[in-house]
């Protein structure tokens, strides 16, 4: 696995082990499919398994070697590169940002400490993919986490009915074999639907990943609330001025480009 991590990293100029154990994952989920689940699914959830395993593979090259929003920015001090997600310094010319831009716009190019670069649109870096999830392929994240599950859905299907044909006195390799990935794809979807829905909902009201967690990073998230009678002492809340209702969200997402 280690050489194929490297192998990952040399072709793609990534850190490849993670990607690398994705890639590993499909092709042994899909080989224990041919050999063993294969017989007993219909037509049907054949061609919709193998549709999605395909499209998992061209989009999964897609995210590793594409642009997720990178911008060339001036260096950073010290303490900047210390910070994960942190804001793009006022200093800093970016390449690329044109100088009537919004100062909103300018504040949501963030730092990835991982990729040692700026990112607009900033949500995380995600290990798996070898890549931050930024503002040009979060949509493409998105499809990929929904291909995953409907790929693994199928697979519990087929798996299942592998398992509940398995007489009480058998103890054949192929049943315990199905039985085994289904249990992990059935973890696996688990996951990734509560992940699934976490970026439906930041998506929804506008907010990454990022911004959720270190909101008190980001000066635009914050305002000081009044003191409450009788008390002395204001205190910061969280604000989301990105956030313009869901279908107005949903259509800048949907329509983002780099």
């Amino acid at each position: 696995m280690a050489v194929i991590g490297r192998r990952c990293k040399k072709l793609f100029g990534l850190r490849g082990s993670a990607p690398a154990f994705v890639f590993a994952n499909l092709f042994f989920i899909w080989s224990v499919y041919l050999l063993v689940i294969h017989k007993a699914v219909s037509f049907l959830l054949d061609i919709v398994f193998h549709a999605e395993l395909i499209m998992l593979h061209f989009g999964l090259y897609g995210i590793l070697s594409g642009d997720p929003g990178f911008v060339k920015c001036g260096p950073l001090t010290n303490n900047e590169a210390n910070l994960e997600g942190s804001e793009l310094p006022s200093s800093d010319i970016c390449e690329g940002s044109p100088s009537a831009e919004s100062s909103l716009l300018l504040q949501r190019v963030r730092y990835c400490k991982h990729c040692d670069a700026h990112v607009k649109g900033f949500d995380h870096h995600c290990p798996a993919f070898g890549n931050c999830i930024g503002r040009n392929n979060h949509l493409l994240f998105m499809i990929l986490l929904t291909g995953f599950i409907i790929a693994e859905a199928c697979y519990i299907v087929g798996a299942s009915q592998i398992a509940t044909s398995r007489k009480p006195d058998s103890s054949g390799w192929t049943e315990t074999l199905a039985t085994s990935t289904m249990i992990f794809s059935l973890l696996q979807v688990l996951w990734q639907a509560v992940f699934l829905g976490w970026h439906i909902y930041c998506v929804c009201f506008n907010i990454k990943t990022d911004e959720w967690i270190h909101w008190k990073q980001y000066p635009e998230f914050q305002y000081i609330a009044d003191p409450q009678p009788g008390e002395t002492v204001t205190s910061m809340r969280f604000k989301n001025p990105y956030d313009k209702g869901i279908w107005l969200n949903l259509k800048e997402f949907v329509d983002a480009k780099g």
